[in-house]
């Protein structure tokens, strides 16, 4: 049984300017010990698809109109739960415990009025019941896993005396206190510099393999995602138009949406090539067109493809590789 199992969910926002559509049938799973990434353009909808799983988007506006995700048994808890249909208790009891979540802005996650360790504590004095001296040998004993020099001293110091590096390690050193049985990680490498980014995906990579643990990866970039997933979704306008392993995206993207992302990273070799762009801006989400919402901007756009949405197909060479278009682009 895989650890999520997720069918159908759609999340949609009802504001001023009309409905917004922002997660429209989305399914997935992922295994356990695996990592999957989601990738997409900012509004695509990665992020709303995993705030919805941990019960922390904002109603009104946000609601979640249909969708089941089922969390399957863990290492230290054997129940089965659809997290969609949990109350409020239970999400609590969720979030921390089975589910750990990194943030994209870790200075706007940390509570700036309070130390460093009171946060961490919190983590296991409620989930766990532990002492207060217990929590704060296992938070210590964490932040030093995390790479965090002196984490006895750095305990009490608070937010705004680390850096952008060193926060987003005090986050992942939050989200991993309880030992969850999944981390979805929404980009947690964004505003740092490169040097660090490599940092931190290095250091998901090797507390994911200590922990046996699974992540969702959710990033805007397609080597960040390439270079950690066994299983790539490329999201766009709410929806997953591609889904496949790494080696199937980059060898033979069958979305001109995915072949349009890959186009469009630079290449450290090619001093001379121009970098590219994906032509056009991404729909308004409240006024969607009729047919493949990606027409607009497509190379390989046909005169059906503004009428009609694609169904969802799998390649000839892989049967796990799928996408929603109408037209075959490798041929």
């Amino acid at each position: 049984m895989p650890i999520l199992d997720v069918t159908d969910l759609r999340v949609h926002f009802h504001t001023r300017h009309g409905l917004v559509k922002a997660v429209d049938g989305v399914s997935f799973q992922i295994e356990r010990g695996d990592v999957l990434g989601i990738v997409g353009e900012s509004g695509s909808g990665k992020s709303v698809s995993c705030l919805a799983l941990m019960g922390l988007l904002p109603s009104p506006p946000a609601r979640i109109e249909s969708g089941r995700a089922v969390l399957g048994p863990g290492a230290g808890d054997r129940s089965v739960a659809d997290v969609l249909a949990l109350d409020a208790e239970g999400l609590r009891r969720l979030r921390g415990r089975r589910i750990g979540m990194i943030f994209q802005e870790p200075m706007t996650s940390l509570n700036p009025y309070l130390r460093i360790g009171t946060q961490l504590m919190e983590v296991l004095t409620t989930h766990e019941a532990s002492s207060e001296s217990l929590a704060r040998k296992r938070a210590t004993e964490m932040l030093d896993l995390v790479g965090i020099p002196e984490p006895s001293i750095r305990m009490d110091q608070y937010p705004h005396e680390f850096s952008g590096g060193m926060r987003q390690r005090v986050m992942i050193a939050m989200a991993l206190l309880a030992r969850p049985d999944l981390l979805i990680a929404d980009e947690p490498t964004t505003a740092l510099d490169v040097t660090i980014q490599a940092q931190i995906l290095e250091l998901l990579k090797q507390l994911q393999k200590q922990f046996g643990m699974s992540i969702i990866l959710i990033s805007h970039a397609m080597g960040v995602v390439a270079e950690m997933s066994e299983q790539i979704l490329v999201m766009y306008a709410g929806r997953i138009v591609e889904r496949g392993r790494p080696a199937d995206l980059f060898g033979k993207a069958a979305h001109p949406y995915t072949r349009a992302l890959i186009e469009s990273m630079p290449v450290p070799s090619a001093t001379r090539r121009r970098l590219q762009s994906i032509p056009g801006a991404p729909p308004d989400m409240a006024d969607l067109p009729v047919g493949c919402v990606f027409a607009p901007r497509c190379s390989f756009v046909q005169p059906i493809c503004r009428d009609v949405y694609p169904d969802e197909r799998a390649t000839p060479e892989q049967p796990s590789h799928t996408f929603r278009c109408h037209v075959d682009i490798n041929k």
